[in-house]
C-alpha cells in the first residue's frame, strides 16, 4: 500500500488549497484524489464554455434534490464540478466573500478563530488582485482576481437602471461596504478562468516531487484503524486501491459528497447506517444534517441586441467575431462570466447585513441553461442569502457510485417566501427602469404577476438553487457539530474536513472564495498541530 502523510480527498476549492500549501513543506508528501479528469481543457479555460458544462454532464456531477415540496414538488437541479477545480472549473467564477457579520456570526457560535478579523487575513493570502489593493485585498498571491474583459455594454446599461431606480452603486463588493449594485470581479487571468488547481496546484507538480495528484479516483471509503483514519480506498480504471496516510486523511469531497463519503465510512448517524448494512464506525449524528442552500429565482426579459446572447442567425455570425476576438486579444463575450453584474440589497434599513444578492446575466437563462430561447434577451437572478429552512444530504444507497440524496427543503421555513417576495420586488424595480425598460420586447414568464400570492407561486414554480450548498459537516462544539475549530472529526483521529460543508451557516455571498479561505486557514492549523 503506497503511503503519503496526507491523503486529500477531492480536488476543488478546499483540497487544492490545502494540498498546494501543505506541499510547499518538501518535508511532507502530499497525494490529492480527484473522482474527475485534469483541467488542462479548453472547456475548461474558456469562461465562456461555463454555458456547455454548467446544463450538463460534461464535467459536472449533475446532481438532482429529492421532490421539493416548498417548489410544487420539483426536483432542483444540482451542478457541481467533477474535475480538478471542482466547481470553480464550472462556475461562473465571481468572487465575493460574503459578509464580516457572517464570520463574526461563526465565532458567536463558538468557533475560535472564525471572526472576520481572524479570516481577513487568508482571504487576502490567497488572493493576486489586478485591481484593488490596501486593508481588504492580498497582492502576490495564487488566485488571480481582476476585472471582467468582455467590454459588454449592458455593464453600464445594469448600472444606469440602479441609479435611475435610487440604488447605491459600489466598485468593490469585498471592500468596507457590500451593499449597492455594481459589475462583479472574476476568478481570471488574462480571459482565461483561474480555477483552484490553476491557482494552487498544477503549477507547482513538476516542481514538487512530494505532490501527487491523481485524477479519475473515485474515493470510496475511508479506512479506520481503531478510530484513527488510516487509509482510503478508491476506484481507479475498473481496480479498487488504497492508500495509506500516515499523518492525516483530509476529505475536501465538497458539501454533497464529504458526508456522503462519512457515511460510507462508517461515520454519522448509527441507526440511519445500519439500515444500510454500513457497519458503524462512530456515531455522529449530524453528519450530513444542516444542509443549507440560496433558494434563487431569475428574471428572464426578450431584447433584440447582439452585445446579449441568444440563438438567431446575427448571433452566431457575431459569436463567430467573437471566437477570433478571443483567439487574438483574449477580450470580449468568450472571456464573459454571463452574470456579469450583481449586487447586495438589504431588506430592511437596519438589518445587520445585505439580505439578497442579485447576478445580472448578458442572455436567457431558463432552467440552469437547459432549456434555451429562440432570440437574445438578458436576465438577472435574485436569491436569499441566510435562509432560515434547513435540509439534509443523506444516502440513497450502500453503493458507493451512487448519487446522493439530497434535500435543502426549499422555502420549508415560510419566513423564506415572504422574504423572496420582497426581494422578487426590487429586482423587479431595477429591470423595470427606464433604460432596460425601453431595451427589452419582453417579459418570458414574469409579465401580469404582481399580486403576493401570484409572486409567491411564480417562485415555487421557478425557483432553485443558485450552487452554494454548505453545512452538511459543521463546525462546532454542539451534539450536531462533526468537526472542531479546526476542522477535525470530533471523536477521531487523523481525520479533517476542509470544505464548505463545515460552514456553521450560510454566508451573504458566493461560496468559492470563502472555501479557498477555508482551505488556506486549515493548512496553517494542520502544520501548527503537527508541529
Amino acid at each position: 500500500m503506497k503511503e503519503f502523510d496526507y491523503i486529500v480527498v477531492g480536488g476543488g476549492a478546499g483540497g487544492c488549497a490545502v494540498a498546494g500549501r501543505l506541499s510547499e513543506d518538501p518535508a511532507v508528501s502530499v497525494c490529492l484524489l480527484e473522482a474527475g479528469k485534469g483541467d488542462d481543457q479548453l472547456l475548461i479555460k474558456v469562461p465562456f464554455c461555463t454555458a456547455l458544462m454548467l446544463p450538463t454532464p460534461i464535467n459536472n456531477w449533475a446532481f438532482e434534490t429529492v421532490p421539493q415540496p416548498g417548489l410544487n414538488g420539483r426536483r432542483g437541479y444540482v451542478p457541481r464540478g467533477k474535475a480538478m477545480g471542482g466547481s470553480t472549473s464550472i462556475n461562473a467564477m465571481v468572487y465575493t466573500r460574503g459578509h464580516p457579520w457572517d464570520y463574526d456570526h461563526w465565532a458567536a457560535l463558538g468557533n475560535e478563530g472564525w471572526s472576520w478579523k481572524d479570516v481577513l487575513p487568508y482571504f487576502r493570502k490567497s488572493e493576486h488582485n489586478e485591481n484593488f489593493d490596501g486593508e481588504y485585498h492580498g497582492q502576490g498571491g495564487p488566485l488571480n482576481v481582476a476585472n471582467l474583459r468582455s467590454m459588454n455594454p449592458f455593464q453600464e446599461i445594469y448600472r444606469e437602471a440602479a441609479r435611475q431606480t435610487g440604488f447605491k452603486l459600489i466598485d468593490d463588493f469585498n471592500g468596507a461596504d457590500q451593499e449597492g449594485i455594481g459589475i462583479y470581479q472574476v476568478m481570471q487571468k488574462n480571459g482565461e478562468r483561474w480555477n483552484a488547481a490553476r491557482a494552487y496546484v498544477t503549477p507547482h507538480l513538476a516542481s514538487r516531487p512530494n505532490l501527487t495528484v491523481i485524477t479519475q479516483a473515485r474515493a470510496r471509503r475511508v479506512l479506520f484503524t481503531g478510530k484513527r483514519a488510516s487509509a482510503v480506498e478508491f476506484l481507479q480504471g475498473g481496480a479498487v486501491q488504497a492508500f495509506q496516510a500516515k499523518r492525516e486523511v483530509i476529505l475536501a469531497a465538497g458539501a454533497l459528497q464529504s458526508p456522503q463519503l462519512l457515511m460510507l465510512s462508517g461515520v454519522g448517524a448509527g441507526a440511519e447506517l445500519q439500515q444500510f448494512g454500513i457497519p458503524v464506525i462512530h456515531d455522529l449524528p449530524g453528519v450530513g444534517k444542516n444542509l443549507q442552500d440560496h433558494p434563487d429565482y431569475v428574471f428572464n426579459y426578450r431584447a433584440k441586441s447582439l452585445d446579449l446572447l441568444g440563438i438567431s442567425l446575427g448571433g452566431s455570425l457575431q459569436m463567430m467575431k467573437e471566437i477570433g476576438r478571443y483567439r487574438r486579444e483574449r477580450t470580449g463575450m468568450m472571456t464573459s462570466n454571463g452574470a456579469e453584474g450583481g449586487g447586495f440589497l438589504r431588506r430592511y434599513p437596519d438589518s445587520p447585513a445585505p439580505e439578497f444578492q442579485l447576478h445580472f446575466v448578458v442572455g436567457m437563462i431558463d432552467s440552469h441553461a437547459r432549456k434555451l430561447h429562440m432570440g437574445h434577451g438578458y436576465s438577472c437572478h435574485i436569491c436569499l442569502l441566510r435562509p432560515k429552512s434547513i435540509g439534509t444530504l443523506g444516502l440513497a444507497s450502500a453503493d458507493p457510485h451512487a448519487a446522493p440524496s439530497i434535500d435543502p427543503k426549499f422555502f420549508d421555513h415560510p419566513d423564506d417566501l415572504d422574504a423572496m417576495v420582497d426581494g422578487f420586488k426590487l429586482t423587479r424595480k431595477i429591470m423595470d427602469a427606464p433604460v432596460l425598460a425601453g431595451i427589452r420586447t419582453g417579459e418570458v414568464y414574469t409579465a401580469g404577476i404582481h399580486s403576493d400570492d401570484a409572486i409567491r407561486e411564480e417562485l415555487k414554480n421557478r425557483s432553485d438553487t443558485i450552487y452554494h450548498p454548505v453545512g452538511t459537516c459543521k463546525m462546532g462544539s454542539d451534539a450536531m457539530a462533526v468537526v472542531d475549530a479546526r476542522l477535525r472529526v470530533h471523536g477521531l483521529e487523523g481525520l479533517r474536513v476542509v470544505d464548505a460543508s463545515i460552514m456553521p451557516t450560510l454566508i451573504g455571498g458566493n461560496t468559492t472564495a470563502p472555501t479557498l479561505m477555508i482551505g488556506e486557514k486549515a493548512a496553517e492549523m494542520i502544520r501548527t498541530d503537527v508541529g
